[in-house]
């Protein structure tokens, strides 16, 4: 059953591509190639007679025809994957079509290398290739013995029933090529799983080299092997150097072939020319992980940027992952380990902040400021070029990282955002994520021919990426590292009502505006808990929130106050601010406060002092944080609120779209493309549309004035014309639109008018019938080939570009998104009743955006889609104006997929 000719040249065979597989090691996945027939005939043969019967259901069975599919070129009905590790064949697996939707899977392992996850691998790559080809389903007949294989599909597909068949006697297993939640948690589990135990090596190691340590003090090497010993490292460190007897009072080894026992993690300090020697050495000598601290690769041209891939290569090929190049260095404080492999001036205290910077100066400021503001940190990681290790696979490793409650991240790129969403978001249920990225500059504005391209700037995608993910983004390192402070070692808010008390009510006016501005609400105390304040605290000046306790308070006056407030219910949270004077003794009164603190765990304290010198930073065994001005605090509880309410929201569903036409969708996309893409014509968008069940006025093509007066007659009055000119965005600004067309004189007069406008003589038009009144509001698609495609809502019309209110989000767009998205426009009174006018229906709304989220999804193809205006009113919505460009996108990276980055070479 061969697929559509044109949807198989939209979709090439997958590129190779690195994996992890469950025990942590590195495996190369490619295409079959003719060239691979001996090595695939050898994998046959040496499997077990147990696991051909399997594969065959017969253990005698013969291999030439086997192997003669599975060297076939793969094309729209066929293909055939294999797993390399370290150049040797281990496994492989293929589909073939067997109707227009589905294809037959089947996949082989070598026997020392089943329970691996490595036939998951190869069929995760099959489902995304078999999804982007049209098929929805993979389907495989497995004997109910074949244990490993049921797990394997039971993995793939949780929750999908199988089937047995009595007359053959085997399980139906079916693999739908669209994964749902479901199937989605169980990838990022396998994910987590591989992505740790790779990483053990780099931050457990049992032995570490240090490669290029030199005799000099000051070198990175010889600072290196310093920090190692210095910080109380549990292993054992080998200095390499061949022309030294010992380093910093250490033997020193010639080689790490030298050291003549097994070592996990090499740092190496050598010049760039020589790192690919020494990774080719490490490799042999069975190293695991390595930290290249050497500068002068891809940081430093194109030549370097090949070196620096050619060195990755050399790496994977043997299982070795790689930090950095130029990079700081990794540390862990886990006092099992204690290990400092970085050159960074000092080693932080133990304690729950996991950091990763690009940037080893802003790495650096990172450890300073948490030390200053008694943040521990449980390990600490330099990037560099990100060369292998990514923040990605940080993320991973650091979910289930019990040391670890929360992750601080300095980025300057991302090298597979669409990962690092789902990775993120994963994590952000279980602990806080904060970033700062850097970048927000109006510079990068993408320039784009519609409203939703020219709106979508990539700083728009990030903060879509990481809204949607969780994570909390900062935009100075002060503020990332005061939001750590409340969500590192404070309980979570339990909503936005904060609670203001201190002795000085400048302070606290200061602290209530800096509240609201941080979204906290201050809302007034109940009668009840102001009497019971009064008996507290009767010299206060004030009782209501802020509670204002005067000058005079004493130590027990403000933490008796500080008790009862928290022990209310009435805030969700509570600042207390204190201001030093020469007849207080504001030490008593933070031991005090630190006292109520710890009697109240649920509820988040925070204190800002003013006028002590040496403030602590922390108060109570709960390490209440200490700020020195109100701001900072009410800043940082606004983020630990808003994080504490996205952990509270619902996850949100994919919803399933049964009515949608995936197929046509993509022979129209295909067709198109096929005529050279760009900006379509009016028809190929609605027909488009339709696929997904968008709903569209109906719309007809005229090209001179008597055919628009026919076209106007059939649909009927009163009537739109509009120039058809696919590429005009302001159609009305250039008097390509006009509109209340009552009768064929009305239609004629309007198209010359548009004809003249335009400066040609017969130019093609359309016309609709004019729709009901609905408020007007924009939507739209734009794709970026690093993050993927964004769904775009706001207000539309003439304020799409005025008022500039609207809101992006990226895929998959789930039922909780597309209601979170109208309800953050600034206009969202307009769809709810605003003075009187009739509410529109949201959940038609809703319906749309999840229907564009699924057009955007299936279609990267859909480089700009516009939506200008669609009508929202009481009955429903509708598009009125569509645009669409389409554009090929290949090489991107499939946000399912668990590949890890492929090194580049520019």
């Amino acid at each position: 059953m061969s697929a559509p000719t044109d949807l198989v040249a939209l979709v090439p065979p997958p590129a190779p591509c690195d994996a992890l597989t469950a025990t942590g090691r590195v495996v190369r996945l490619r295409p079959v190639t003719p060239a691979d027939e001996t090595a695939l005939r050898a994998l046959h043969e040496r499997v077990s007679e147990r696991s051909r019967f399997l594969r065959f259901f017969s253990g005698g069975a013969a291999f030439d025809g086997e192997i003669t599919r599975l060297v076939r070129p793969p094309d729209g009905d066929h293909l055939a994957l294999l797993a390399e590790d370290t150049d040797a064949v281990v496994a492989v697996a293929s589909y073939e079509r067997v109707s227009p939707t589905e294809a037959e899977f089947a996949a082989l392992v070598d026997d020392a290398r089943q329970g691996d996850g490595i036939g998951t691998l190869l069929i995760e790559e099959l489902l995304a290739h078999a999804r982007r080809t049209g098929l929805t389903a993979l389907i495989g007949e497995v004997l109910p013995t074949n244990a490993a294989m049921l797990r394997v599909s039971g993995d793939l597909a949780p929750g999908v029933p199988r089937t047995f068949d009595r007359d053959y006697g085997t399980t139906r297993v079916r693999l739908p090529t669209t994964p749902d939640a479901a199937a989605l948690d169980a990838v990022a589990a396998r994910d987590r799983t591989a992505e740790h135990r790779s990483l053990l090596p780099l931050f457990a190691p049992a032995a570490v080299a240090v490669v290029g340590a030199g005799r000099r003090p000051g070198s990175v090497g010889h600072e290196v092997t310093r920090a190692l010993v210095a910080g109380g490292y549990t292993g054992r460190v080998y200095p390499v150097n061949p022309a030294a007897t010992e380093i910093a009072g250490i033997p020193a080894v010639a080689s790490v072939a030298g050291i003549g026992e097994p070592v996990d993690l090499a740092v190496v300090a050598v010049p760039a020319g020589a790192v690919r020697e020494v990774i080719t050495e490490c490799a042999a000598a069975g190293v695991r992980a390595a930290v290249i601290l050497s500068s002068g690769l891809a940081e430093s041209g194109t030549d370097g940027a090949r070196a620096q891939a050619d060195i990755v290569r050399t790496a994977r090929a043997h299982g070795l992952r790689l930090v950095g190049p130029n990079c700081l260095g990794v540390i862990n404080t886990d006092p099992a380990v204690r290990l400092s492999a970085a050159f960074a001036p000092s080693v932080p205290v133990a304690g729950g902040l996991a950091v990763a910077s690009q940037s080893g100066a802003v790495g650096i400021a990172i450890l300073d400021a948490a030390a200053r503001g008694g943040i521990g940190v449980s390990s600490f990681v330099s990037l560099g070029n990100k060369a292998d290790v990514s923040g990605n696979d940080l993320l991973a490793y650091w979910c289930d990282d019990p040391a670890t409650r929360s992750v601080a991240l300095y980025l300057e790129s991302f090298g597979n955002p669409r990962r690092f969403a789902w990775t993120a978001r994963a994590i952000a249920r279980r602990k806080p994520v904060l970033a700062v990225k850097s970048g927000r500059s109006g510079g990068g504005r993408r320039a784009g021919a519609s409203h939703t391209a020219a709106a979508a700037a990539p700083d728009v995608a990030v903060d879509a990426l990481f809204a949607q993910a969780g994570v909390v983004r900062t935009d100075t390192l002060g503020e990332l590292l005061d939001a750590a402070r409340m969500l590192t070692d404070q309980p979570l808010p339990a909503g936005s009502r904060v609670g203001i008390i201190g002795n000085a009510g400048g302070l606290n006016v200061l602290a209530a505006d800096a509240a609201e501005a941080a979204a906290l609400a201050v809302p007034e105390l109940s009668a009840p808990l102001r009497d019971a304040l009064r008996e507290t605290a009767p010299g206060a000046a004030g009782w209501s929130n802020p509670v204002d306790l005067g000058a005079e308070a004493t130590p027990a006056t403000l933490a008796a106050s500080v008790s009862a407030i928290a022990a209310s219910g009435e805030v969700d949270a509570l600042v207390v601010a204190v201001v030093a004077t020469r007849t207080n003794d504001v030490r008593a009164m933070l031991s005090a406060v630190g006292d109520a603190v710890d009697a109240a765990p649920q509820v988040p304290i925070a204190l800002t002092v003013v006028g002590l010198d040496e403030a602590p930073a922390t108060v109570g065994t709960r390490r209440a944080p200490v700020f020195a001005m109100p701001e900072h605090a009410l800043r940082a509880l606004g983020h630990a609120a808003r994080y504490a309410a996205w952990r509270r929201a619902p996850v949100g569903r994919r919803p399933e779209l049964s009515d949608v036409d995936s197929q046509r969708a993509r022979r129209i996309v295909a067709s198109a493309l096929a005529a050279g893409g760009g900006w379509q014509a009016a028809d190929v968008a609605r027909d488009l549309l339709s696929c997904y069940g968008v709903p569209v006025v109906t719309t007809r093509l005229a090209r001179d004035s008597a055919s628009a007066v026919a076209v106007a007659e059939e649909i009927g009055y009163p009537a739109v014309l509009k120039a058809a000119a696919p590429e005009l965005v302001h159609k009305s600004d250039v008097g390509g639109v006009r509109l209340d067309l009552r009768d064929a004189h009305a239609v004629r007069e309007a198209y010359d008018a548009v004809a003249a406008a335009l400066g040609v003589p017969e130019p093609p038009v359309v016309l609709q019938r004019m729709a009901p009144a609905g408020t007007e509001l924009v939507v739209g698609i734009v794709h970026d080939p690093l993050f993927g495609s964004l769904v775009m809502l706001g207000l539309g019309g003439v304020h799409t570009d005025l008022l500039a209110d609207r809101t992006f989000r990226l895929l998959p767009v789930t039922d909780v998104d597309a209601a979170a998205m109208w309800r953050t426009l600034r206009g969202a009174a307009l769809l709810t009743g605003y003075r009187g006018a009739p509410p529109v229906d949201t959940a038609a709304l809703e319906e749309v955006l999840c229907r564009i989220g699924r057009l955007a999804e299936e279609l990267p193809e859909v480089a700009e889609l516009d939506l200008n205006p669609v009508l929202a009113g009481p009955g429903g919505v509708l598009a009125v104006d569509v645009k669409l460009r389409l554009a090929a996108a290949h090489g991107e990276h499939d946000p399912y997929l668990r590949a890890l980055s492929e090194p580049r070479c520019e």
